[in-house]
């Protein structure tokens, strides 16, 4: 019988959750996710040197956005792994960006137009927006201007009820981080099938295929690969290369859990969020509420990390 990982092609578009070329080279993924955490582990490399390298010297050259050195980067990697995969590459807006739904705009725009400048078109670019109420404003103006978001740091319905409603292109619901939140907050043992991580994201999946919303749902930040085999059949899943890995290793049954046709007739009603409405949801979500702002200072410390990485190489040159 041919692998776990060649079983779930055939149902779910398979995205490397890396921005390790090999590795996206080595399983054939058709997509890939990047975000502040993948770029700097990535960045120090050896085999990566190069785009460190480009970075610091097109900082050098452009004194006054100096600042902008890390989304160089990004793109540097970007325009990489464009080359390797058949999809689209996800490029994350900095996270300390995420309450402020202008900057987000003006970030995303910048980073189009690089793309665009090295010819790497939009259509093959997704932006990564923290699902914060200002991000889901930005993507809503943003998928107005062609420019597709994949909304991230999703922990709740009402997050993708209200990204559904900016017609955002994808959404990540995160699938380990809230089983994270649960297990230290219960201290209960969870199966694949219970693990509340899952059901989050089939709820959601059922949410949308029971209103017709074209929004792809992708699974993201797995711990295991039991959460992933529970999701086969979601319209994408974003996998690290170890699950990856994992997954080619093993040659059993995979059986098909999500699909349009068996999506629960039981989903709740179209929601219509406003503001105060979307605050008010995911304030009454505690898990939700500490995995938003925990994921925005997390994905902001690494982000910290990479301009510190850069501003010392700068430095270092001049």
């Amino acid at each position: 019988m041919v692998s776990k990982l060649e079983q779930l092609k055939k149902m779910t578009v398979v995205v490397a959750d890396t921005g390790d070329m090999d590795s996206i080279r080595a399983f054939g993924a058709t997509d890939c996710t990047t975000n502040p955490t993948l770029i700097l582990k990535a960045a120090q490399m050896p085999d990566y040197k190069h785009l460190v390298d480009e970075a610091i010297v097109w900082a050098r050259s452009h004194h006054g956005v100096r600042s902008r050195a890390t989304d160089r980067l990004a793109v540097n990697f970007g325009v990489e792994l464009a080359r390797i995969v058949p999809g689209r590459v996800s490029t994350e807006v900095d996270a300390d960006l995420s309450f402020d739904r202008d900057a987000m705009v003006t970030a995303a725009r910048a980073l189009i137009a690089d793309y665009e400048a090295r010819r790497v078109p939009r259509e093959k670019i997704l932006i990564k927006l923290a699902t914060t109420w200002e991000g889901v404003q930005a993507a809503r103006i943003l998928q107005k201007e062609s420019i597709d978001c994949n909304m991230t740091l999703l922990f709740s319905l009402a997050q993708a009820a209200a990204a559904a409603d900016a017609d955002a292109f994808l959404i990540s619901p995160f699938v380990g981080r809230i089983l994270d939140w649960f297990v230290q907050a219960e201290g209960k043992t969870y199966t694949a099938q219970t693990d509340p991580g899952v059901l989050s994201v089939r709820r959601i999946y059922d949410y949308y295929k029971a209103h017709g919303i074209e929004t792809i749902v992708m699974g993201a930040s797995f711990r295991n690969a039991g959460e992933i085999e529970a999701l086969a059949g979601c319209d994408r899943l974003t996998i690290s290369p170890q699950l990856l890995g994992e997954l080619e290793a093993d040659h059993g049954a995979l059986a098909r859990r999500l699909s349009p046709q068996t999506a629960s007739a039981d989903a709740p009603a179209r929601m219509e969020l406003d503001e105060k409405t979307f605050r008010w949801l995911l304030n009454e979500d505690r898990m939700a509420t500490e995995k938003l702002s925990d994921g925005i200072r997390l994905f902001a410390k690494d982000l910290r990390a990479l301009r510190e990485m850069v501003s010392r190489r700068i430095e270092e040159t001049v």
